[in-house]
């Protein structure tokens, strides 16, 4: 697969498989390509314009220095999804959303430092001098808060964007997002409502090939930002440290004059 992505690798990875016609959302239709043995097709050239879209929005959030929280609760998507956020350092959820992680941050928080704060405990010695039962509820405690907010423990403040797998099924998280004005990315299958988010990506929503080559060219648009990001501040200590060579340089000028 070349480097940026065609309309045959979509058609390779499935992502113009929609779902039964009798299931779709009727404001989808702007979308879809055409309907096959009762199951509606996914227009790939619209796909690839609105990837390319997204692609470039995205890239312009993350090179600000911003976050990304990636949201994907559905077992295809899961592994990979915690997979490439992990590796590009951005907050995800794929275990269960909670119902004001957005909304109630500052309680999120709470939640947070407290996963901190038992797993501070469980490092030092006193620990160990615990009771059996008391070590235990607190290891089961870190076990349960780890497995929802595992992703998120780096989150010091709100994401700048959510990248969603499933709308319909992650539609508290989307309210969540739209109440703060927080963009959503989306892959939207055809049944689900594209009006909903603010970039969606028509395609296939339950295969993990789908999901996987649109997920990897929104990773690919996130390491462009983050490279641009790094070259920009690169450039600006740069010129700092020319700027500072130069007047340095000026005042031993004038001090030999004197």
């Amino acid at each position: 697969m070349s480097n940026k992505l065609e309309y045959k690798d979509l058609l390779d990875a499935g992502v113009h498989f929609g779902h039964l016609t009798r299931k779709w959302d009727p404001r989808m239709a702007p979308y879809i390509f055409m309907e096959r043995n009762g199951i509606h097709i996914i227009d790939l050239n619209k796909t690839l314009n609105c990837l390319e879209e997204a692609s470039s929005a995205i890239k312009n959030i993350v090179r600000s220095g911003r976050k990304i929280m990636f949201v994907a609760t559905k077992k295809q998507a899961q592994t990979i999804v915690a997979a490439e956020a992990e590796r590009l350092n951005m907050p995800y959820v794929t275990e269960r959303w909670l119902g004001g992680m957005l909304t109630n941050f500052a309680t999120m928080r709470k939640s947070l430092k407290k996963l901190q704060g038992i797993d501070k405990l469980m490092k030092e010695e006193a620990f160990k001098n615990l009771a059996k039962r008391e070590r235990l509820m607190k290891t089961r405690e870190k076990e349960k808060l780890e497995r929802v907010l595992g992703g998120i423990t780096d989150l010091t403040r709100l994401p700048a964007a959510l990248f969603i797998v499933d709308i319909k099924r992650e539609h508290i998280a989307v309210n969540e997002a739209k109440k703060l004005n927080i963009p959503v990315f989306a892959l939207v299958d055809t049944n689900s409502d594209p009006n909903a988010v603010d970039f969606p990506i028509p395609g296939n929503d339950d295969a993990f090939k789908s999901v996987e080559i649109i997920l990897k060219a929104i990773g690919k648009a996130i390491d462009e930002g983050l490279q641009e990001r790094k070259t920009e501040k690169e450039d600006k200590d740069r010129e700092k440290l020319e700027e500072e060579k130069i007047a340095v340089d000026k005042g031993e000028t004038t001090t030999e004059e004197a």
